[in-house]
């Protein structure tokens, strides 16, 4: 028997005409002409800056970059409708909603030139760091949000954290596939935890597509764990919010987790050390540029005379500027002393850390060794 197929909420059509939903339209009813116009800023620097990143790695000046272009109102929908409270657990490629938490450029791309482990303190944004293994971050949120039932059981909330605290875990389609996410959402059902799975399908686990990783709806798997699951058109960034804002506001009234699959898609590689064009078609990227979340979200706001020209010039040229000021911030980044990255790792001496660098200075050291032999060689 095939999976019944589920038809993602959608309030913005690709075409830019938006549609009644007696459910969501609401929501965005609520927003105010200043606030819509914030969600198309946030979406249209977050592509340049991208864009930027991209060009910095071709250049040699980014070890790595994880592109998100394509899914800028997935993130931006869903991250605007939460508290600045909310803790959020990203994966590594949240690149809008970390600058809407306003974490700076150059924070957000110190670990992609491999000066530091991370470049933002987790609690002044309360967005975690980027999670590069696969998945590890449910169980970190599952955790966290299970010290959230204790702290309010005991009565016993620290200052710095807000009574309705939500926790959102962002999880890409591949990563469902993981084990980790099972336990995690196991653990959020049975204990009720105040948690919103985010689910990115941007239907391509590097180069396999989600068909192959799920012969169903990603958003079934919230009935099988007992909890209720949204899908959404996830290059509708107008949906996204409304989506995102129903459950986070019922997760916070203690309806226990939620689980949103935000259907969108990555127009770029995986990672700049990948190539998509060798396992997906031009048809394909050609049907989804006719989605494309901002030039849609743009023309409807055009339409409703709640942006002008005048407007979107102003987001062009702040891009520029930051884009501009990002390259200049990144370059001048130092690099870290490797033996300060095994130092970090953990707060005490660990065996096992150590013993992996004694390795690396022993590779390292083989390295002089045989620089020092082919210099004698030559003198010779």
């Amino acid at each position: 028997m095939q999976p019944q197929e589920v038809q993602p909420i959608q309030l913005l059509a690709p075409d830019g005409t938006l549609a009644e939903n007696e459910v969501y339209s609401p929501y965005i009813a609520a927003l105010s002409a200043e606030e819509l116009r914030e969600l198309y800023r946030h979406m249209a620097v977050e592509r340049r800056l991208d864009a930027e990143a991209t060009s910095l790695q071709r250049q040699g000046q980014l070890a790595l970059w994880a592109p998100a272009q394509g899914q800028e109102a997935a993130q931006v929908g869903t991250i605007a409708a939460l508290k600045p409270t909310d803790m959020v657990f990203p994966t590594y490629r949240e690149h809008a909603m970390a600058l809407y938490r306003g974490i700076s450029p150059e924070q957000l791309l110190t670990m992609f030139r491999a000066t530091r482990h991370t470049g933002w303190d987790p609690r002044e944004h309360n967005f975690q760091v980027y999670t590069l293994v696969l998945a590890a971050q449910t169980l970190h949120a599952a955790g966290w949000a299970m010290g959230i039932n204790q702290d309010l059981r005991m009565g016993s909330i620290p200052r710095d954290r807000a009574e309705d605290e939500i926790v959102v875990a962002c999880i890409g389609d591949g990563a469902t596939s993981q084990g980790d996410v099972h336990e995690s959402m196991v653990f959020a059902s049975s204990y009720e935890l105040p948690m919103l799975y985010f689910i990115q399908n941007n239907h391509w686990a590097i180069s396999v597509p989600t068909r192959t990783q799920s012969r169903g709806p990603l958003v079934n798997r919230a009935q099988g764990y007992g909890f209720e699951g949204v899908r959404v058109d996830g290059n509708d960034v107008l949906a996204s919010y409304a989506v995102a804002t129903r459950l986070s506001g019922e997760i916070r009234a203690g309806k226990g987790p939620k689980l949103i699959e935000s259907v969108t898609y990555r127009m770029g590689a995986h990672t700049t050390a990948d190539d998509p064009t060798k396992y997906r078609s031009s048809q394909e990227l050609e049907l989804w540029e006719g989605r494309d979340p901002i030039r849609r979200y743009r023309s409807w706001l055009s339409s409703t005379g709640d942006a002008d020209e005048s407007f979107f010039e102003q987001v062009d040229a702040d891009a520029k500027d930051l884009a501009s000021d990002m390259r200049k911030s990144v370059l001048a980044l130092e690099p870290i002393d490797l033996e300060r990255v095994f130092d970090t790792v953990y707060s005490e001496p660990h065996r096992q850390v150590e013993a992996e660098k004694a390795w690396l200075k022993d590779y390292e050291a083989g390295f002089a060794e045989e620089t020092n032999a082919t210099e004698a060689g030559t003198t010779r």
